[in-house]
């Protein structure tokens, strides 16, 4: 690995990209005594998608509820560091708020009602926004996914990847600065995976929507983002561009090989790469 991999610095390219999230040596403890979160850095920049990468366990659902606002929900919080957005600093924003002021959470296992219509779940996404035009609004939503104005009845009865555009469409109807997705392929085929990363590509670059993006499938994450961090036992051991990420040969390794996957903690080389050390 180069030197330049050894001491991670950000690109000159995203310096002429301004900041829009910031995740600041953010500590997480749940239920008083877990600590799951251990000084997590990073930057979600105007206009472009990051990715965050790492096992199960690593800590990035997590992250993503920090960012949100929900770890109250699970009896956890934020001990130490902050969140800035915009420039504010919301690490005790209420999750609402956050909505408000466009941050949206598609959470993994997708989180619609099924007992209500593809419609209404798309209403639903827009109740903070008092006043907007909800009905051209969902039609721009199924111009972006015409398989859901072809389906009738209730959200339940959807296909996966239905389900997930579907999750996708009311996060869009909230009109956005920032979604982040926590695992979107979660339970799809592959053709479906392909079209929900095309799809999260086109939110990007037509809409100008700034994501972070959780996957485990690197291969595709990668292929889509911008920048990338990777996350083991709660902390950011690795960041760079999505291209020097996808060359790094411990990523490919661990990530990208298609074998079972095994963990950084154990392998000396990469131990003595870690920023902290």
């Amino acid at each position: 690995m180069t030197a330049a991999m050894e001491h991670p610095a950000k690109p000159a390219a995203r310096s002429e990209v301004s900041g829009l999230l910031s995740v600041n040596n953010v500590e997480v403890v749940f239920n008083d005594v877990i600590l799951v979160l251990r000084g997590v850095s990073l930057e979600v920049p105007q206009g472009k998608i990051t990715a965050l990468l790492g096992a199960n366990g690593a800590g990035k659902s997590t992250t993503l509820k920090a960012i949100a606002g929900l770890l109250r929900t699970e009896d956890g919080e934020i001990t130490r560091g902050n969140l800035t957005y915009e420039g504010r600093d919301v690490t005790h924003t209420a999750p609402d708020r956050k909505v408000r002021d466009g941050i949206f959470l598609v959470m993994e296992g997708r989180g619609i009602i099924q007992d209500m219509t593809i419609r209404d779940n798309l209403r639903l996404g827009a109740f903070t926004r008092k006043g907007a035009d909800v009905e051209a609004e969902i039609e721009e939503v199924y111009r972006f996914f015409p398989r859901l104005k072809e389906r009738k009845g209730l959200a339940g009865y959807l296909s996966g990847g239905e389900q997930q555009m579907l999750a996708i469409g009311r996060a869009m109807m909230a009109k956005p600065k920032l979604i982040m997705m926590d695992e979107p392929s979660m339970g799809l085929s592959p053709l479906l995976v392909k079209e929900v990363f095309g799809i999260i590509r086109r939110l990007n670059e037509e809409l100008g929507i700034s994501i972070l993006l959780v996957e485990q499938n690197a291969n595709m994450a990668l292929k889509v983002a911008d920048y990338g961090y990777i996350m083991e036992n709660g902390k950011i051991v690795l960041d760079g561009t999505a291209a020097e990420l996808a060359q790094n040969e411990d990523v490919k390794e661990f990530y990208l090989g298609g074998g079972e996957r095994r963990s950084f903690h154990n392998v000396k080389s990469f131990r003595r790469r870690k920023r902290w050390l």
